[in-house]
């Protein structure tokens, strides 16, 4: 499986954006301006996946959905992060690996 900096790299590629282009448009919760090593380090794994007000920004910017970045970044979005009884969850689990199982292992997307 790939990792959240993999897919953020993956995706401002194809985008055709560099590493300061991306950065220079994200802004952090307080206004203040992402710097391109940040956003090197988080390509390389080497930082936990940011904030999800980042996160939700790198979607819009890289056109990928959010849910794909909060996947591979094991977090949950906010619209999701609620109460919930433990029927629901084992429900959406078995749902998760029935679609997971609907397509053929090693079958990519191009």
């Amino acid at each position: 499986m790939k990792t959240f900096g993999q897919v953020i790299t993956e995706a401002r590629k194809k985008a055709g954006l560099t590493q300061k282009e991306v950065a220079g448009r994200l802004k952090r919760e307080d206004g203040r301006v992402v710097d391109a090593p940040y956003l090197n380090a988080m390509e390389h794994d080497r930082r936990y996946p940011p904030s999800n007000h980042l996160i939700d920004q790198l979607a819009e910017m890289l056109g990928v959905p959010a849910d794909l970045l909060y996947f591979h970044a094991k977090r949950l979005p906010a619209d999701i992060k609620r109460d919930v009884d433990n029927e629901q969850v084992e429900m959406a689990y078995e749902a998760f690996r029935k679609a997971l199982k609907g397509s053929k292992a090693g079958n990519k997307k191009k």
